[in-house]
């Protein structure tokens, strides 16, 4: 087994370029945090600006060298893994004195940790041969945080050469992939996100890099981002019949998130976690029989203890009672703090700009939206530079932007060859598909307007980046934008790195407002406002195909509600007032919903 590290949160993926740098940020404290891997032109870039920094020169890899994806992406991690090694070297030589680094290290643990009291009671005690015997097992004891990386696996371009021949695992995904593998990073792990990619699944099962040593310990380790225990078990299982193992399934709420939302059936973070806490076993004894089998066919020798499965949570958590209840009811090994960090500069890579309309953001300015070429619902953040540039280009009559990085092209209908939906040639080829279309004033008003809410997210999710280092931009385009989870409308500040740790654990509150919703009630809320526009949608479309899934979701949705009553108690054991609140809140949002079905049942469901 690998060896845990000191905090109980990970900071995960966030955007492109909003942790492209994490880790050099914060691994020296023992925090993992998570980089998005897939876009290389960035990754170059990011290369460009830390070989100096870390005293190196700088040698570009060009695209004429062969497989270049993957040789920037393993230069890349073993560049921000020396770097993170010196950091944490350089930290352990530091006297245990106020403001210093390996002070620091130490008091951002969280209470419970037995660090943590080591640490307190090593400053308690007076100069002498117990003090620095007491330092010596400190320092021994400090571990660098993960550097932990992430791939959609939707995002999987087919890459030709220069005779237009397919190259041989050389899709976008399996070259990102072959670049974390080919790394010297340790006890580190590629997060999957986006459901199952079968091309990228098989490549990985041609793979030893993934592989258990005979203590059942692994260098590199498999994370699935799931949004149920169904698509845990189906995946895991997938990967098991390839002999791969899953050492950590990440369970993502469905639509209180950042980024790309995967809304599910109605299921809710409560029950989706409770089904975990009492399936585990079951899980863990499938997969291993599973694995075990895909093993020996495979020559290996298989394992006589199962090897764990971790599961961690994320998506909308925001209070430190909310965090202690996921450890503490449901088990999880640990949680995800991703939009809040955004206001964190000590952990996160955002521009000035992005900065200010981060702290402004209200409950308003958060949408989710179908500005995703993927076609995914996507929340994202109002009045970004990016936003305002597509507005003025439509306003030019010129919509739709360039196209260099080609990783969201999907859509072939105009070509042979796949183009992005948000890109000035597909918009300009459906606008006048649009226009020669016999449809009333209304229908081509809101088809216009979806076409034209496509947005270029490769070039702004990364320019962040790219503006804060001051790096050359992408064909002279430097828009950004930015997807946070709707939790960003109850943080409102900058704040350091202690005082957000602070607020984690429960020492300090960097909230805005009293009156935030839990995180449960935010996300039954954001599913009751789902729920209602599938409602409308199959009203207007008259679709009564819709009718099993619309009437299974609503259900749903009315179980996940019962099961939030009846573990209020939980929740709050001790305030009889905040309980009474939030059945409260229950009780309206099921009224709502209640009333929604019943009037689209009566003219479209029956």
């Amino acid at each position: 087994m690998s060896v845990s590290t000191p905090h109980s949160f990970h900071i995960p993926v966030m955007g492109l370029a909003y942790t492209i740098d994490s880790p050099i940020k914060v691994a020296r404290f023992g925090i993992n945090s998570v980089i998005s891997i897939i876009e290389d032109n960035l990754v170059e870039k990011m290369r460009s600006y830390y070989y100096p920094i870390n005293g190196e020169e700088y040698y570009p890899i060009s695209t004429k060298v062969e497989d270049y994806r993957a040789k920037r992406v393993t230069d890349y991690l073993n560049l921000v893994n020396r770097i993170v090694h010196k950091q944490l070297e350089k930290l352990k030589g530091l006297p245990f004195e106020e403001g210093s680094e390996i002070s620091k290290y130490f008091e951002l643990l969280p209470e419970h940790s037995e660090l943590k009291r080591d640490y307190d009671l090593m400053i308690n005690l007076d100069e002498g041969e117990k003090k620095q015997l007491q330092e010596n097992k400190l320092r021994k004891s400090i571990k660098a945080g993960n550097i932990d990386v992430n791939i959609m696996t939707k995002l999987d371009k087919v890459n030709t050469d220069k005779e237009g021949n397919v190259i041989e695992d050389g899709s976008d995904a399996v070259t990102a992939l072959r670049g974390f593998t080919n790394s010297n990073l340790d006890d580190s792990s590629i997060i999957l996100s986006a459901g199952m990619n079968p091309r990228l699944f098989a490549y990985m099962g041609k793979l030893d890099a993934f592989d258990a040593d005979r203590n059942g310990r692994f260098k590199k380790k498999i994370v699935i981002k799931v949004s149920d225990y169904r698509s845990a078990f189906i995946q895991g299982r997938m990967l098991a019949k390839k002999g791969l193992w899953v050492s950590e399934f990440r369970v993502e709420s469905g639509l209180n998130c950042g980024g790309h939302a995967f809304a599910s059936a109605g299921y809710l973070m409560g029950p989706i976690l409770e089904e975990f806490k009492n399936k585990k076993e079951e899980l863990l004894d499938t997969l291993f029989g599973i694995y075990n089998q895909a093993l020996e066919a495979k020559g290996k020798a298989p394992f006589t203890k199962v090897h764990d499965i971790k599961l961690t949570v994320q998506g909308g958590i925001g209070t430190y009672r909310e965090n202690k209840f996921l450890h503490d009811y449901y088990g999880v090994n640990g949680t995800g703090w991703g939009t809040p960090f955004l206001l964190v500069p000590e952990a996160t890579t955002v521009d000035e700009n992005t900065s200010s309309l981060l702290c402004n953001a209200q409950e308003k300015d958060v949408l989710l939206s179908k500005k995703s070429p993927l076609g995914i619902p996507f929340h994202y953040l109002k009045g970004t530079t990016a936003d305002l540039e597509k507005l003025e280009r439509i306003k030019l009559g010129k919509p739709g932007s360039p196209c260099p990085e080609k990783y969201l092209i999907s859509n072939t209908e105009f070509s042979e060859e796949p183009i992005c939906t948000a890109s000035l040639t597909y918009q300009k080829k459906k606008l006048k598909e649009l226009k020669s279309l016999d449809l009333t004033p209304e229908a081509y008003n809101r088809l216009c307007d979806e076409v034209l809410d496509k947005e270029c997210l490769c070039i702004g999710l990364s320019n962040a980046a790219i503006n804060k280092y001051d790096l050359t931009p992408f064909k002279n385009l430097e828009a950004v934008n930015v997807c946070p989870g709707p939790n960003i409308a109850y943080f409102d500040k900058i704040v350091s790195l202690r005082k957000m740790i602070d607020h984690i654990y429960g020492r300090a509150n960097v909230l805005n407002t009293d009156r935030r919703p839990h995180m449960f009630i935010k996300e039954l809320s954001l599913y009751g406002d789902y729920f209602h526009g599938l409602l409308k949608k199959a009203t207007e479309e008259k679709d009564r195909k819709q009718k099993k899934y619309v009437e299974k979701f609503y259900k749903t949705m009315l179980t996940g509600i019962d099961y939030y009553y009846e573990i209020s108690e939980d929740i709050f054991p001790d305030k009889v007032s905040v309980k009474e609140s939030f059945c409260a809140e229950l009780k309206l949002i099921e009224k709502k919903l209640k009333t929604n079905y019943s009037f689209h049942n009566s003219e479209v469901l029956n």
